[in-house]
Parts: structure tokens; C-alpha cells; sequence
């Protein structure tokens, strides 16, 4: 018979085994306590996970029929869009858990709300017409001939424009593509119109300043200038950098002498210095897209032209037609309160009215944004997927174009050769490049002749292309406001197709901005951080 060797026991076990036998059910005295188990917190929380998965199985989930604001892979973080979240209550947000590893491959969308802009559901349902916010017939003639498509003005304008024919310094505060642009043209132009030509000498001297901080910008806001100034007679010249000092002087010495400059800062600074120009006889100055020239980049530029330019002090200096002074209009989609130190220095807080719009800083209802959570590795197979998905579509010609946005010059260049290599025609816009080799690549793709367009943050400043259908952030922006102006390429006035907005998120940092956007929308309020630069009366 072989002998069996016994089982060991652990040392926990044994001392159970050899304790003396207690009688747990009852105590063998009234002071005697009952002896304590305890479970492992590990223990604990496990057994909850399985009692909840057990009731979430047994009893599901009342979802009512609906439309949805946040639709997510997961379905318990749905939310109706009927549904508003307080203010002070607890969001069950789908991107809480991505700065996980595991959480790669979720993603979530903030559905359309409506299919029509904000700017053009107000035009739709405003009464007003712009012969009732002040114009002169002439002015109204050259828009009807320039843009007969515009027959009523946005709430934007409707807000901006008699304030500024009254001659108030104007901060306007809207949302990209409400229409900004013609509410301060339209003004200057009249203005313009009723003031005499004074002599300036050798030196040319414009009467209406249009600043803006990029090239690009200048050419958009100069191909909606040029027209209605020619229409009522007044000239309107371009000045833009990057080509040199000779281009610069050849500029400035065309004859006549302009009516109203659009220029960028590096431009007309390097014109200043030099005297080829001066701003004595200004009595119009416009700051386009305003948060992004007080900006670090722009500022000391910006100091050094509001230095040269003589700002009326308020309404009352601007009544002495042959002593001219600057009005002051600041135009932009995000004001962050950081700006407000510059304008204190240059304009009474009293004298300066602001005007912004109810969906100031707030997430776009017409435009869907969805949010992809992935690794590094899988961001190009992801982008080259939905750019050949968009050329089937495009084929068909049920689509518009592409930006593909990226955070550095070298990332667009090397995605580019990544298309290439994928046969997928594209172009590529990034700061890096030469000023002519820009303009030409920026036009061929509002053109048309691309359907696809891999750029910079260049490209996301007060730029108008009513073709974008969709916008992917390849690299999540740096901030909400490069969020905010990124996103604004799609879904402008006069758009005809529905505009799509795809991020895609990848480090940790990036999780902090989508937590910050998810949490907006579903509170329907307004992005944290961007509020307005001065608390001043505002108009609505």
C-alpha cells in the first residue's frame, strides 16, 4: 500500500484548522462581540461591478424615441437633445476615461441641432432691411449690384451698422461666417462717400484702414471691397508683405492716391517707417479678426500703427470733417479677456459699444463634431480612409471639399507625401511658403481645382469658403479658440452643403480640450475661458 503525502496547508488556512471550534451563531457571552470577516476593497468593488452588469441585464435601459445631441459608441452616455444639463449637475461625459490606453477606438458626436445657420435662420426671419438701418440708396444700389443674393441683413449686421453710422467706437463680438465683414464695409463706405478728399501732399494717405493678420485675409476682404468701391466710385488698394520693399513702394505710388487700404501689420509697419505713408487723414480704422492681432505675435505691430493713427476720443471728434479722427471698429469670433489691456490704452471703455452674438463662443448647432479617440500610428490609415470615402462621394457629386488642418508646416509636408503615395490629389497651404506660391494655391482651391486641402492654422482665420463640407483636425487644436475658428470653415452663410467636423484626439492634453467641449454641449452654454475682453453694455 504506497503512502500519500498530505496537502500542505498555507499558514492562514492551518491556523483556522487548529483554532478551537466557536459557535458562530451565538455568542457564549452577552459581552462577548461577534468576531469581524473582512473582505478585500479589490473584493468589494468587484462584487458591485457584477451586481451592477446584473441589473443593467435584467432590467434595460428606458431609452425614449428622439433625436440626439451626443450620440456615443456607448449608448448609456446618449443624450437627447431635448435634454439640458444645470449648470451645477453632474455630466456623464463618454470622453471622461480617455486619457486611458484603453480607451482607443471610442469616439462621440455632437449631432445638428438644425440644418440652417444661425446667421441665415435670422435673415430668414428678419424684418428688417437695410434701407432701415441707415443707408443711402446709393450704398444700397452697389450691394444689390455687387451681391443681389443679399437681400437682408444678418442680426450681426442689423446690430452693427447703425451704431457705427452714429460714429461709436464698435467691439463686435460674432460667431465665423455671420456676415461681419459687409457690417463694417458698408458703413465705412457711406461715411466715406460724405466727407471730402483732403490733400495729403506727396505722401499717400487713406481715409479707411482695414487691418488684418494674414494675406490671405487681406485678398478675401479686398474681393468684397474692390467691387462695391468701384460701384460708388472710391479706390481700394491692397497692401500685403512677404515680396519685399520694392513691391511695397509700387503699391503705395499707384495713382489716384486709395480711398480705404486693406493691409496686414508687417506691411503697412515697414510702410510707416519708411514714410511712404501716412495716417494723419484717417477717419476709419477697422481691426479684422481683433484676438488674433492683439495677440503676442501681432501686438507690437498693432501698438506701433493705433500709435500713428489719431482715435477720436468719442463721438464728438468725429464731426470736423477737414480735422479728421479714427473711428474704431474691432471685429473677431473669440475676445479673450487677456486682450483688454490694449484697448484700455487706446479708447475709453465708455465710449466703445459692444455688440456680440447670442451663440458667441458656443458649439455650432448646424454643424455635426465628432470626436475620435486613437493612437498616433493610426491617425493616417483613419485620414486616408475618409478622404477615399469623400471621393467616392465626390465622384458622384453629392460632396464638397476637404481641410485637413495640422498644428506644423512639417506635418503638412510630410502627410502630403503620404497622399501622394495614396494617389489622393490634394494641396498643401502652410506659412512656410512663399507669399505668391500661397495666393495661387489658396485661389486654385476656392476655385475649385482641388478638391482637398492639407493646411495650417493659416488657413482658419476669417477665410470664407461656402464649398468646405468637411473639416478634420488631424492634429487637435492647441486651444478652443483654434477649435472654434477651425470649425468655422464649414456652415457659413450661403453654404449649401452641410458642413462635418472630425477631430481626432490623441495625447492627454487633447482629452482636457474635448472633456471642456463635450461638457459645453451638452450644457448648451458657452466654451469656458473665452469670455468677453471688457465688461462693457452690450447689445444683442
Amino acid at each position: 500500500m504506497a503512502l500519500t503525502r498530505p496537502p500542505r496547508l498555507s499558514l492562514l488556512a492551518a491556523q483556522w484548522f487548529l483554532a478551537p471550534r466557536r459557535n458562530l451563531t451565538t455568542a457564549s457571552g452577552p459581552d462577548e462581540p461577534l468576531p469581524v470577516v473582512r473582505i478585500p476593497r479589490a473584493l468589494q468593488r468587484l462584487q458591485e461591478q457584477r451586481k451592477g452588469s446584473r441589473r443593467s441585464s435584467t432590467r434595460p435601459a428606458l431609452v425614449r424615441p428622439g433625436r440626439l445631441l451626443i450620440s456615443a459608441r456607448r449608448p448609456e452616455f446618449n443624450q437627447p437633445a431635448r435634454l439640458t444639463l444645470g449648470r451645477w449637475e453632474t455630466a456623464p461625459l463618454a470622453s471622461r476615461g480617455w486619457k486611458h490606453r484603453r480607451s482607443r477606438s471610442d469616439h462621440f458626436s455632437i449631432e445638428r441641432a438644425q440644418h440652417e445657420t444661425p446667421a441665415l435662420r435670422n435673415r430668414l426671419s428678419c424684418e428688417d432691411s437695410f434701407a432701415d438701418l441707415g443707408l443711402l440708396p446709393r450704398v444700397l444700389q452697389a450691394l444689390q449690384e455687387v451681391a443681389p443674393e443679399v437681400v437682408r441683413p444678418t442680426t450681426v449686421q442689423s446690430s452693427a451698422i447703425p451704431p457705427i453710422l452714429r460714429g461709436r467706437h464698435i467691439l463686435c463680438a460674432a460667431e465665423t461666417g455671420s456676415g461681419k465683414t459687409l457690417s463694417y464695409l458698408l458703413p465705412l463706405f457711406q461715411q466715406l462717400l460724405g466727407r471730402p478728399r483732403l490733400d495729403s501732399g506727396s505722401v499717400p494717405a487713406p481715409r479707411g484702414l482695414v487691418l488684418v493678420p494674414s494675406r490671405e485675409l487681406a485678398q478675401q476682404v479686398q474681393a468684397v471691397a474692390l467691387p462695391l468701391g468701384r460701384s460708388l466710385g472710391l479706390q481700394v488698394q491692397e497692401l500685403e508683405g512677404g515680396r519685399g520693399m520694392s513691391r511695397v513702394t509700387k503699391q503705395l505710388s499707384r495713382q489716384p492716391p486709395a480711398d480705404m487700404l486693406v493691409a496686414t501689420p508687417g506691411a503697412l509697419w515697414k510702410a510707416l517707417k519708411r514714410k511712404l505713408i501716412n495716417l494723419d487723414r484717417l477717419s476709419f480704422l477697422v481691426l479684422d479678426e481683433a484676438d488674433t492681432l492683439l495677440d503676442e505675435s501681432f501686438l507690437e505691430l498693432v501698438e506701433y500703427i493705433l500709435g500713428r493713427s489719431n482715435i477720436a476720443e468719442g463721438s464728438d471728434d468725429l464731426k470736423d470733417p477737414f480735422n479728421p479722427k479714427a473711428q474704431l471698429v474691432l471685429v473677431g469670433a473669440t475676445f479673450p479677456k487677456s486682450a483688454g489691456q490694449l484697448l484700455s490704452k487706446i479708447s475709453d471703455s465708455d465710449s466703445l459699444t459692444t455688440i456680440t452674438s447670442p451663440k458667441l463662443h458656443c458649439i455650432m448647432p448646424h454643424v455635426k463634431q465628432m470626436f475620435m479617440r486613437l493612437k498616433g500610428a493610426e491617425k493616417v490609415p483613419e485620414l486616408v480612409q475618409i478622404l477615399k470615402k469623400h471621393d467616392r462621394a465626390d465622384k458622384t457629386g453629392s460632396s464638397g471639399t476637404v481641410l485637413v488642418f495640422c498644428n506644423s508646416s512639417s506635418t503638412v509636408n510630410w502627410l502630403g507625401y503620404i497622399l501622394d503615395d495614396h494617389k489622393i490629389q490634394h494641396l498643401r497651404l502652410q506659412g512656410q511658403m512663399p507669399a505668391a506660391m500661397r495666393t495661387g494655391i489658396f485661389r486654385s482651391f476656392q476655385k475649385g481645382f482641388r478638391d482637398i486641402l492639407l493646411c495650417t492654422d493659416i488657413a482658419s482665420r476669417g477665410l470664407d469658403s461656402t464649398q468646405v463640407e468637411l473639416v478634420v483636425n488631424y492634429d487637435f487644436p492647441p486651444t478652443l479658440q483654434d477649435y472654434i475658428h477651425r470649425a468655422g470653415r464649414v456652415g457659413r452663410v450661403g453654404s449649401e452643403v452641410p458642413g462635418t467636423v472630425i477631430s481626432f484626439v490623441t495625447h492627454p492634453w487633447d482629452v482636457s480640450l474635448v472633456q471642456k467641449i463635450e461638457l459645453a454641449a451638452r450644457r448648451k452654454r458657452s466654451l469656458p475661458g473665452l469670455g468677453s475682453l471688457l465688461d462693457m453694455n452690450a447689445e444683442s
